[in-house]
Protein backbone atom coordinates (compact mmCIF):
# COMPACT_ATOMS: atom_id res chain seq x y z
CA UNK A 1 0.00 0.00 0.00
CA UNK A 2 1.50 3.03 -1.09
CA UNK A 3 1.64 6.59 1.11
CA UNK A 4 0.81 9.03 -1.05
CA UNK A 5 0.58 12.97 -0.61
CA UNK A 6 -2.52 14.71 -2.03
CA UNK A 7 -2.29 18.77 -1.52
CA UNK A 8 -5.35 20.04 -3.37
CA UNK A 9 -8.68 22.19 -2.99
CA UNK A 10 -12.07 21.34 -1.02
CA UNK A 11 -15.06 23.24 -1.86
CA UNK A 12 -18.89 22.78 -1.51
CA UNK A 13 -20.40 20.94 -5.02
CA UNK A 14 -23.64 22.73 -6.14
CA UNK A 15 -25.36 20.44 -8.92
CA UNK A 16 -27.61 21.88 -11.18
CA UNK A 17 -29.19 19.36 -14.37
CA UNK A 18 -30.80 21.19 -17.00
CA UNK A 19 -32.47 20.32 -20.35
CA UNK A 20 -29.81 21.24 -22.34
CA UNK A 21 -27.28 23.81 -23.57
CA UNK A 22 -27.65 26.49 -24.27
CA UNK A 23 -30.42 27.47 -21.45
CA UNK A 24 -33.56 29.27 -22.25
CA UNK A 25 -34.95 32.18 -19.37
CA UNK A 26 -37.03 30.42 -17.34
CA UNK A 27 -37.86 32.99 -13.66
CA UNK A 28 -38.77 29.73 -12.15
CA UNK A 29 -38.24 25.98 -12.62
CA UNK A 30 -38.78 22.88 -10.53
CA UNK A 31 -36.01 19.98 -11.04
CA UNK A 32 -37.17 17.65 -8.60
CA UNK A 33 -34.06 15.87 -7.54
CA UNK A 34 -32.11 17.82 -10.22
CA UNK A 35 -30.35 19.77 -7.20
CA UNK A 36 -28.00 18.01 -5.12
CA UNK A 37 -25.06 19.14 -2.80
CA UNK A 38 -21.99 17.74 -2.12
CA UNK A 39 -18.00 18.08 -0.65
CA UNK A 40 -15.94 18.03 -3.86
CA UNK A 41 -12.62 20.01 -4.70
CA UNK A 42 -9.76 18.38 -6.86
CA UNK A 43 -7.92 17.92 -3.39
CA UNK A 44 -10.67 16.13 -2.02
CA UNK A 45 -11.65 13.71 -5.23
CA UNK A 46 -8.47 12.67 -5.43
CA UNK A 47 -8.11 11.86 -1.78
CA UNK A 48 -11.29 9.65 -1.61
CA UNK A 49 -10.78 8.31 -4.60
CA UNK A 50 -6.87 7.08 -3.65
CA UNK A 51 -8.38 5.99 -0.35
CA UNK A 52 -11.19 4.00 -1.48
CA UNK A 53 -8.60 2.21 -3.77
CA UNK A 54 -6.51 1.25 -0.70
CA UNK A 55 -3.79 3.68 -0.33
CA UNK A 56 -3.01 5.65 2.80
CA UNK A 57 -3.08 9.01 2.14
CA UNK A 58 -2.02 12.27 3.66
CA UNK A 59 -4.46 14.82 2.54
CA UNK A 60 -3.24 18.72 2.78
CA UNK A 61 -6.08 21.44 2.15
CA UNK A 62 -7.51 24.34 3.52
CA UNK A 63 -10.69 25.12 4.38
CA UNK A 64 -13.74 27.46 6.38
CA UNK A 65 -14.62 28.47 9.55
CA UNK A 66 -18.16 28.45 8.41
CA UNK A 67 -20.75 25.98 8.51
CA UNK A 68 -19.31 24.61 4.24
CA UNK A 69 -16.34 24.34 6.37
CA UNK A 70 -17.66 22.42 9.07
CA UNK A 71 -19.70 20.13 7.31
CA UNK A 72 -16.43 19.70 4.54
CA UNK A 73 -14.83 18.26 7.79
CA UNK A 74 -17.73 16.06 8.60
CA UNK A 75 -17.56 14.11 5.33
CA UNK A 76 -14.07 13.74 5.00
CA UNK A 77 -13.97 12.04 8.32
CA UNK A 78 -16.62 9.79 7.37
CA UNK A 79 -14.40 8.62 4.17
CA UNK A 80 -12.44 7.48 6.42
CA UNK A 81 -9.63 10.40 5.42
CA UNK A 82 -7.20 11.71 8.07
CA UNK A 83 -7.76 15.66 9.00
CA UNK A 84 -4.35 15.71 10.35
CA UNK A 85 -3.29 18.04 7.55
CA UNK A 86 -6.57 19.95 6.78
CA UNK A 87 -6.23 23.51 7.78
CA UNK A 88 -8.88 25.34 8.99
CA UNK A 89 -8.16 29.09 8.08
CA UNK A 90 -10.68 30.61 6.08
CA UNK A 91 -13.45 32.61 6.20
CA UNK A 92 -15.39 31.14 3.79
CA UNK A 93 -14.97 27.66 2.08
CA UNK A 94 -14.85 27.49 -1.70
CA UNK A 95 -18.22 26.42 -4.09
CA UNK A 96 -18.75 25.38 -7.25
CA UNK A 97 -21.76 25.31 -9.45
CA UNK A 98 -21.81 22.58 -11.96
CA UNK A 99 -25.02 22.75 -14.67
CA UNK A 100 -25.26 19.40 -16.86
CA UNK A 101 -27.59 17.96 -18.96
CA UNK A 102 -28.65 14.73 -19.72
CA UNK A 103 -26.26 13.59 -22.37
CA UNK A 104 -23.03 14.31 -19.38
CA UNK A 105 -22.25 17.76 -20.85
CA UNK A 106 -20.82 20.10 -18.34
CA UNK A 107 -20.86 23.60 -17.22
CA UNK A 108 -18.74 24.35 -14.03
CA UNK A 109 -19.07 27.75 -12.11
CA UNK A 110 -16.08 28.03 -9.46
CA UNK A 111 -15.69 30.43 -6.37
CA UNK A 112 -12.68 30.01 -4.86
CA UNK A 113 -12.96 32.87 -2.35
CA UNK A 114 -9.97 34.47 -1.07
CA UNK A 115 -7.92 30.54 -1.28
CA UNK A 116 -5.54 31.62 -4.08
CA UNK A 117 -4.29 34.02 -1.32
CA UNK A 118 -3.59 31.89 1.34
CA UNK A 119 -0.58 29.47 2.39
CA UNK A 120 -0.44 26.48 3.66
CA UNK A 121 1.64 26.03 6.61
CA UNK A 122 4.95 24.76 5.61
CA UNK A 123 6.03 22.78 8.55
CA UNK A 124 3.11 20.84 8.53
CA UNK A 125 4.06 19.97 4.38
CA UNK A 126 7.29 19.35 5.67
CA UNK A 127 6.28 16.55 8.72
CA UNK A 128 3.17 15.20 6.31
CA UNK A 129 5.73 14.38 2.88
CA UNK A 130 8.80 12.85 4.57
CA UNK A 131 6.38 9.78 5.38
CA UNK A 132 5.41 9.47 1.65
CA UNK A 133 6.54 8.01 -1.54
CA UNK A 134 4.30 10.32 -3.83
CA UNK A 135 3.60 13.83 -3.78
CA UNK A 136 -0.06 14.71 -5.85
CA UNK A 137 0.60 18.64 -6.11
CA UNK A 138 -2.92 19.51 -7.78
CA UNK A 139 -2.71 23.39 -8.99
CA UNK A 140 -3.75 25.60 -6.61
CA UNK A 141 -1.66 28.15 -5.31
CA UNK A 142 -0.97 26.77 -1.94
CA UNK A 143 0.57 23.73 -3.08
CA UNK A 144 2.87 25.94 -5.23
CA UNK A 145 5.49 25.77 -2.65
CA UNK A 146 5.51 22.18 -2.25
CA UNK A 147 6.97 21.95 -5.89
CA UNK A 148 10.46 22.22 -5.39
CA UNK A 149 10.64 21.29 -1.79
CA UNK A 150 9.53 17.56 -2.70
CA UNK A 151 11.78 17.49 -6.29
CA UNK A 152 14.66 18.21 -3.58
CA UNK A 153 13.70 15.55 -1.24
CA UNK A 154 13.81 13.58 -4.48
CA UNK A 155 10.14 12.82 -4.32
CA UNK A 156 7.81 12.21 -7.22
CA UNK A 157 5.33 14.60 -8.07
CA UNK A 158 2.25 13.85 -10.08
CA UNK A 159 -0.11 17.06 -11.43
CA UNK A 160 -3.41 17.58 -13.25
CA UNK A 161 -3.38 21.01 -15.00
CA UNK A 162 -6.43 20.33 -16.24
CA UNK A 163 -7.18 22.81 -19.18
CA UNK A 164 -4.21 24.29 -20.64
CA UNK A 165 -3.39 26.32 -24.06
CA UNK A 166 -0.01 27.47 -24.17
CA UNK A 167 3.39 25.44 -23.07
CA UNK A 168 4.03 28.77 -21.53
CA UNK A 169 0.77 28.62 -19.59
CA UNK A 170 2.70 31.55 -16.73
CA UNK A 171 -0.31 29.84 -13.75
CA UNK A 172 0.92 26.73 -14.59
CA UNK A 173 3.98 26.25 -16.05
CA UNK A 174 6.19 25.53 -12.50
CA UNK A 175 3.75 22.44 -12.23
CA UNK A 176 4.49 21.19 -15.18
CA UNK A 177 8.43 22.01 -15.02
CA UNK A 178 8.33 19.72 -11.72
CA UNK A 179 5.95 17.15 -12.39
CA UNK A 180 7.11 13.43 -13.01
CA UNK A 181 3.57 12.36 -13.90
CA UNK A 182 1.87 15.24 -15.85
CA UNK A 183 -1.75 15.14 -16.74
CA UNK A 184 -3.78 17.52 -18.70
CA UNK A 185 -7.15 17.97 -20.51
CA UNK A 186 -7.86 18.16 -24.04
CA UNK A 187 -10.45 21.00 -24.20
CA UNK A 188 -8.77 23.75 -25.11
CA UNK A 189 -5.53 22.65 -26.04
CA UNK A 190 -3.69 24.77 -29.21
CA UNK A 191 -2.87 21.69 -31.33
CA UNK A 192 -3.38 18.70 -32.57
CA UNK A 193 -3.23 16.15 -29.74
CA UNK A 194 -0.45 14.20 -30.54
CA UNK A 195 1.81 17.19 -31.80
CA UNK A 196 0.91 18.92 -28.48
CA UNK A 197 1.87 15.46 -26.44
CA UNK A 198 5.17 15.54 -28.58
CA UNK A 199 5.55 19.15 -27.60
CA UNK A 200 5.08 18.93 -24.07
CA UNK A 201 7.52 16.18 -23.10
CA UNK A 202 10.38 18.66 -25.24
CA UNK A 203 10.05 20.94 -22.96
CA UNK A 204 9.14 19.64 -19.81
CA UNK A 205 10.91 16.43 -17.66
CA UNK A 206 7.78 14.53 -17.41
CA UNK A 207 8.05 10.59 -17.61
CA UNK A 208 4.60 10.18 -18.44
CA UNK A 209 2.10 12.40 -19.78
CA UNK A 210 -1.07 11.47 -19.85
CA UNK A 211 -3.99 14.10 -22.14
CA UNK A 212 -7.39 13.06 -20.79
CA UNK A 213 -9.46 12.98 -24.16
CA UNK A 214 -12.67 13.04 -22.71
CA UNK A 215 -15.30 10.04 -25.07
CA UNK A 216 -12.16 8.94 -27.41
CA UNK A 217 -10.14 7.65 -24.27
CA UNK A 218 -6.54 8.69 -23.18
CA UNK A 219 -3.25 9.85 -24.92
CA UNK A 220 -0.15 8.92 -23.02
CA UNK A 221 3.44 9.32 -23.75
CA UNK A 222 5.80 7.20 -21.48
CA UNK A 223 9.40 8.72 -22.15
CA UNK A 224 11.75 5.61 -21.16
CA UNK A 225 9.87 3.60 -24.06
CA UNK A 226 9.48 6.60 -26.63
CA UNK A 227 5.73 5.90 -26.47
CA UNK A 228 3.18 7.44 -27.81
CA UNK A 229 -0.56 5.77 -28.18
CA UNK A 230 -4.29 6.69 -27.79
CA UNK A 231 -5.69 4.12 -25.18
CA UNK A 232 -9.54 3.90 -26.08
CA UNK A 233 -12.15 4.79 -23.58
CA UNK A 234 -15.18 2.24 -22.48
CA UNK A 235 -18.51 2.08 -21.31
CA UNK A 236 -19.58 0.47 -18.54
CA UNK A 237 -22.90 1.99 -17.76
CA UNK A 238 -24.91 4.69 -18.77
CA UNK A 239 -23.40 8.49 -18.39
CA UNK A 240 -25.33 10.88 -16.10
CA UNK A 241 -21.98 13.76 -15.02
CA UNK A 242 -18.81 13.67 -16.86
CA UNK A 243 -17.43 16.09 -14.06
CA UNK A 244 -14.50 14.78 -12.58
CA UNK A 245 -13.71 12.31 -14.59
CA UNK A 246 -10.44 13.15 -14.97
CA UNK A 247 -9.99 13.32 -11.56
CA UNK A 248 -10.71 9.65 -11.61
CA UNK A 249 -8.71 8.40 -14.68
CA UNK A 250 -5.73 10.71 -12.37
CA UNK A 251 -6.06 9.11 -9.20
CA UNK A 252 -6.82 5.18 -10.54
CA UNK A 253 -3.69 5.79 -13.04
CA UNK A 254 -1.46 6.97 -9.95
CA UNK A 255 -2.87 4.21 -7.65
CA UNK A 256 -1.92 1.58 -10.27
CA UNK A 257 1.35 2.91 -11.71
CA UNK A 258 2.30 3.45 -7.65
CA UNK A 259 1.60 -0.03 -7.09
CA UNK A 260 3.31 -1.59 -10.25
CA UNK A 261 5.85 0.49 -12.05
CA UNK A 262 3.38 -0.30 -15.12
CA UNK A 263 1.97 2.97 -16.95
CA UNK A 264 0.26 0.59 -19.70
CA UNK A 265 -1.63 -1.46 -16.88
CA UNK A 266 -2.34 1.77 -15.03
CA UNK A 267 -4.13 3.49 -17.77
CA UNK A 268 -5.78 0.71 -18.98
CA UNK A 269 -7.60 0.31 -15.27
CA UNK A 270 -7.72 3.84 -14.84
CA UNK A 271 -9.79 4.50 -18.19
CA UNK A 272 -12.49 1.95 -16.73
CA UNK A 273 -12.61 3.45 -13.51
CA UNK A 274 -13.71 6.94 -14.59
CA UNK A 275 -15.72 5.27 -17.23
CA UNK A 276 -17.59 3.74 -14.20
CA UNK A 277 -17.02 7.38 -12.05
CA UNK A 278 -18.88 9.00 -14.61
CA UNK A 279 -22.36 6.92 -14.20
CA UNK A 280 -22.79 8.77 -11.19
CA UNK A 281 -23.67 12.78 -10.44
CA UNK A 282 -21.23 14.44 -8.64
CA UNK A 283 -17.52 15.06 -8.94
CA UNK A 284 -16.30 12.96 -5.75
CA UNK A 285 -19.40 9.81 -6.14
CA UNK A 286 -18.95 6.43 -8.31
CA UNK A 287 -15.50 5.37 -6.79
CA UNK A 288 -15.30 1.70 -7.25
CA UNK A 289 -12.42 0.12 -4.63
CA UNK A 290 -9.72 -2.18 -6.29
CA UNK A 291 -11.26 -5.45 -6.35
CA UNK A 292 -14.83 -4.48 -7.94
CA UNK A 293 -12.85 -2.45 -10.60
CA UNK A 294 -10.64 -5.89 -11.48
CA UNK A 295 -13.79 -7.35 -11.74
CA UNK A 296 -14.86 -5.03 -14.79
CA UNK A 297 -11.47 -4.71 -16.29
CA UNK A 298 -11.63 -8.90 -16.22
CA UNK A 299 -15.46 -9.04 -18.04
Amino acid sequence: MAKILVSGLINIEITLQVDGFPIPYFPVRYPFFGIESTVSGVGYNVAKALTTLGNDVAFLSITGRDLAGMTALETIRGQHIPLEYVSIQLEKTPHSVILYDREGRRQINVDLKDIQESQYPFDRFTQAVEKCDLAVLCNINFSRPFLAAAHSMNIPIATDVHAVSSIDDSYNRDFMSNATILFMSNEVLPAEPFDWARKVMAAFGAEILVIGMGSQGALMAVRRDNFLELIPAVQTRPIVNTIGAGDALFSSFIHFYSKTGNPYDAITRAVVFASWKIGENGAAEGFLDEESLMRLVTE
